[in-house]
């Protein structure tokens, strides 16, 4: 059988296994797999060191970083995604979910995420479809259900042919992440530079709308991504009931699980669990809930996002099998095989013989993955 490249002498992380051996590619397919350290001619030799799956990263809030890099300051919009696809690349992810946030209101002062919604939409697909991008790229609709009209701005975005995942969330005081209002009010203080009044109506209006909208507006938004088949991601579940919510709706992904009684009611019923990576890397939650960590050693951890670290995904399965005696291939598999199937993506993922060849080279600095290369389909992109 003929091949375009073959990846040699390499520590091969599978679904299944780690081995030293090499990787066929023709097209942008993998052919083929051996073992052992030799070099047969033509191949390029990895010297040793390790080549993983492409990562599958379902949720990342990172192009608004790019958007807007300073308060005050927009960026142009193709500038700015094609330098968060640099990065995402660079990361080792071959296939990302933006995450874009809907139904954010302007009295809460986040101009950014309300303005640049279109623009970023249209620019997403402009990079996949004229092909500029390194990674390949999908949206993840973030719905805010406690904001008004949010049925109505989603509805013309499920249209988008990269639109194939949507997770409904609440971030009014009281609920979920946000259970202790305290750390609410650190939060949005150190965001938005509010003062105590200022949280106070804030905190009260968010109250308000939670109860005129939030029910009446997640079950509008269910019942769009049940006619066309989208996939559908609760966040932030902190309680039984939560979770029995989520199920009732028919959510299949527990993105964020706060309480290790919202993680395993969500296990318990069929769905899912994506938890941060950087919650494993900081050795804990930025809002005070439960560790990564300790879902992972209660197997109750699916999937890692970078969510706001691009660089998390690969030092955060490297440190789950190193500190937490987790086998290398299953953490591996937390950050691409696993969120591949849990999406529907079963072409990519795994090196496995007919996958599509989406591989990382990395060498460890101390521990920390270090990214070498990056191929997508067959195609180096880093």
């Amino acid at each position: 059988m003929s091949t375009d490249q073959v990846f040699a002498n390499a520590r091969i992380v599978t679904a299944d296994e780690v081995f030293t051996g090499s990787v066929a590619v023709r097209g942008d397919r993998i052919v083929g797999l051996d073992r052992g350290a030799a070099v047969p001619a033509g191949a390029t030799d990895l010297g040793g060191e390790w080549l993983l799956p492409g990562f599958v990263e379902l949720h990342t809030d990172n192009l608004e970083k790019h958007v807007g890099p300073r308060p005050g300051v927009r960026w142009p919009m193709l500038s700015a995604i094609l330098a968060h696809d640099a990065q995402i690349a660079a990361a080792g992810i071959t296939t990302v979910f933006d995450a874009v946030a809907i139904g954010v209101s302007e009295k809460d002062k986040d101009f950014l995420r309300r303005d640049m919604l279109q623009e970023a939409v249209n620019t997403l697909l402009r990079i996949q479809t004229d092909g500029l991008a390194k990674a390949e790229h999908f949206l993840h609709l973030r719905c805010e259900v406690a904001n008004e009209g949010v049925p109505d701005m989603v509805a013309p975005l499920l249209a988008n042919p990269l639109a194939r995942l949507v997770s409904l969330m609440d971030h009014t005081v009281g609920q979920r992440q946000f259970v202790d209002e305290a750390k609410f009010r650190e939060y949005y203080m150190g965001r938005f530079g509010f003062n105590d009044a200022q949280m106070d109506a804030m905190i009260a209006r968010g109250k308000v709308d939670a109860a005129l909208y939030s029910d009446v507006n997640r079950r509008a938004i269910v019942a769009q991504c049940v006619e066309l088949g989208v996939p559908m991601a609760s966040h932030d579940d902190a309680t039984l009931e939560h979770v029995e919510e989520s199920l009732a709706l028919g959510l299949t992904i527990a993105e964020f699980p706060t309480t290790v009684v919202a993680a395993q009611a969500a296990r318990d019923g069929g769905m899912r669990t994506i938890m941060g990576a950087p919650n494993v890397v900081r050795g804990g939650s930025h809002s005070g809930n439960i560790s990564a960590a300790e879902l992972a050693r209660r197997d109750l951890l699916d999937c890692l996002s970078s969510d706001y670290v691009p660089a998390s995904l690969g030092h955060a399965a490297f440190m789950l099998h190193d500190a937490e005696g987790i086998d290398l291939p299953d953490a591996v598999a937390k950050i691409s095989l696993n969120p591949a199937r849990m999406i529907g993506l079963d072409d990519r993922g795994q090196i496995a013989i007919g996958k599509r060849a989406d591989l990382v080279r990395i060498a460890l600095a101390d521990r920390i993955p270090v990214i070498r290369q990056v191929w997508r389909a067959g195609e180096r992109v880093i």
